[in-house]
Formats: C-alpha cells, structure tokens, sequence
C-alpha cells in the first residue's frame, strides 16, 4: 500500500495533537513547546512506522477476506507486544536525557504504554478502514467488469448460435437415422450432445465445479480421438478431495484445443497432453511442443488472453502462469474454493 503521503502529514500532526492535548491545553514556551513535540514525534514516529509495518506482513501472510479475523487478531497481539516493547525502551532512552520527566518506575511504564495504545489503535484502525474501502471499491469494480465481460460473451453467442431446440432436434434425429449396431457414431452424437449442452449451460456462470469440467473435456477429448485416434494422449490426474474445486468454465478444454492448434498430433508424434491439480490449489495442463508441419497461421494468442481477463476477474491475486519452454508449453490455473454447501452457510451464520 502506498501511504507515503499519509505518513508524511499523519506522523508529524499525531505527534502535535498529543502534545496540545497532553498539556490540557496550556500555554506552553516555545522552548517547551518544541521540546515536547520533538519527543512526542520521535514516540510517534517509531510507533507508527513499525506498526504499519507489522500490519503490511500480515496484510501479506492473510491477504484473502476470509483471513479477515485471523489478521485482527495477530494485529492486535502484535501490535500490543510491539508498542510496549517500543515504549520500554523509549522512555529509557529518553531518562537517560531527562530523568525527571522519564521514569523507569513500573507504574510509570504501565501508565506510558497505555498512552501509547490509544494513538496506535487509531492509526491501526485507520489502515484497516483504508485496506476494507479500497478492497471493496475493487470487487465492485471487478464485480462490474466480470457482469460487462459476460454480457458481451452472451450477446456474441447469441449472434452466432443456432436455435438450441434446433440443433438438439437434429442431433435426435441423426441418432435415430443411425444403425442401432453403429455404436460408434451412436457414441460420437450423444457426446457431442453433452458437449454442447454444456458450453450453453456454461455461458451465464463464471465459475464451474472442476468435476464438470473434467466432464466436458473428457466428451471433447471423445470426439477429437474420434478423427485423431492414439495421436491424441490426454492423461487426467485430479484428487478426488479436488474435484470440488472450481474453475472459469472451458478454461481447460481451450488450453488442449491450442496444443492441438498448435503441436504436431500424428502417429509418429503423438501429442501428450497431462492435466494435473495439486494440493496446493494449482491445475496445471503441460503439453510437449513439437510445431505443426502444416501451419494454421500465426498464433493470435486470443484463448490464452481470454483466460487470463478472466482469471484477473474472478482470481486476481493468482494470476495464471505461463511457463513457455523448449520442449515443453504447460499454463497453470488458480483452483479456487468450493461453493459453500447449505450446512456451511448454516454454520457461519450462527457464528456470525
């Protein structure tokens, strides 16, 4: 956070209001008068600036808004264990300049240290208030862009879609006239159904279950193999205490739709493609790179960069990450939370 200014106008006015208000609002010399306010910045200054900096790394350690409390509570602590600390040994410092006004008495330290706590919780305070607007003017600045990127997104497939009845009556049809000893081609419609079926389910949720959409790009996956046969390996490696875990709808299948764009798929070369979540809340899809004899053109570089608008939106404290290398292209996805269940909800709420 950038509170530079903040703390060049903060540190200095602090440090002058608890001199005007420690002194009941006598009239003090000038001499007086700096003296104390030297002393009360220096108090000032220390405290504030370790302070804010004790609040930064926990702003850091527990950044999400469900860390919330955790983060108070360390603050609080910290803060606490911090200010006496700082004062303890500011007052002997300053005894060793003016012993009459600084004592090392206990009841003098106590009685310093709660003076101090009172400006340290306003200031600590008034960061969290700063940090709780500013988050709260970004989601619903993030919130606004996902709803404009999903109405685009909707009014493009509505330009360019059949009328679903349409199609899914078709795709009946076309089953019907099929041999029923073609199991094959059988199998090909029904998953091409389930394909389509899903990208229109898909188009008004910005976030889907990783089980669904494991679902989705094993039918994609089905139909490629179906003119591509073995020179297209899709190996699948999820725990299933991830399967909950959700993901940007299609993001998964769009990153093996470009290695098939853009890698050599063929007997000799078949394309490996691994798909693999960690415990860490990471989906990783590797593929190997070996370019395509026959180019399709240029790559525009448009599905990656859709992922990654995407991703900014819904996870932007864990961008995606591209590892571009040699023999290998792989893009790991941020797996974010499960939806909460009925009974969380429940249990919060009482808590709450």
């Amino acid at each position: 956070m950038n509170d530079r200014r903040i703390r060049l106008i903060g540190i200095p006015l602090l440090s002058l209001l608890i001199v005007l208000l420690g002194n009941g609002g006598h009239l003090l010399s000038w001499p007086v008068f700096l003296v104390s306010w030297a002393v009360s910045l220096l108090f000032t200054a220390v405290l504030w600036l370790g302070n804010r900096a004790l609040w930064d790394v926990l702003l850091q350690r527990f950044p999400e808004v469900h860390q919330t409390a955790r983060r108070l509570w360390w603050l609080a602590v910290g803060s606490l264990l911090y200010t006496s600390l700082a004062t303890i040994g500011l007052v002997a410092l300053m005894h060793l300049f003016m012993p009459q006004y600084f004592s090392l008495a206990p009841a003098f330290m106590a009685q310093q240290i709660i003076f101090d706590l009172i400006p340290t919780t306003v200031v600590q305070l008034g960061y969290e208030s700063r940090h709780f607007f500013l988050q709260w003017e970004q989601n619903v600045r993030r919130a606004e862009q996902l709803q404009s990127a999903n109405q685009r997104a909707q009014l493009e497939a509505l330009q360019q879609q059949l009328d679903p009845h349409f199609l899914f009556n078709s795709l009946n049809t076309l089953s019907a006239l099929i041999e029923p000893d073609n199991e094959p081609a059988q199998d090909f419609v029904e998953r091409l159904a389930d394909v389509y079926r899903y990208v229109l389910l898909s188009r008004e949720r910005s976030l889907v279950p990783l089980h669904d959409e494991l679902a989705f790009v094993e039918a994609y996956v089905a139909l490629q193999k179906a003119r591509l046969r073995d020179n297209l390996q899709v190996s699948l490696a999820v725990p299933a205490e991830l399967l909950e875990h959700r993901v940007a709808p299609l993001s998964v299948q769009l990153l093996i739709e470009n290695a098939l764009k853009h890698n050599e798929a063929s007997r000799q070369n078949p394309l490996h493609v691994h798909v693999a979540a960690t415990a860490d809340g990471w989906l990783t899809v590797l593929n190997a790179r070996r370019a395509r004899i026959t180019s399709l053109g240029p790559s525009t570089g448009t599905g990656l960069r859709n992922i990654r608008e995407r991703y900014a939106l819904l996870a932007p404290q864990r961008p995606v990450a591209v590892l571009d290398e040699a023999t290998t292209f792989s893009v790991q996805l941020p797996l974010l939370a499960p939806e909460p269940t009925g009974a969380e909800l429940g249990s919060k709420a009482l808590a709450s």
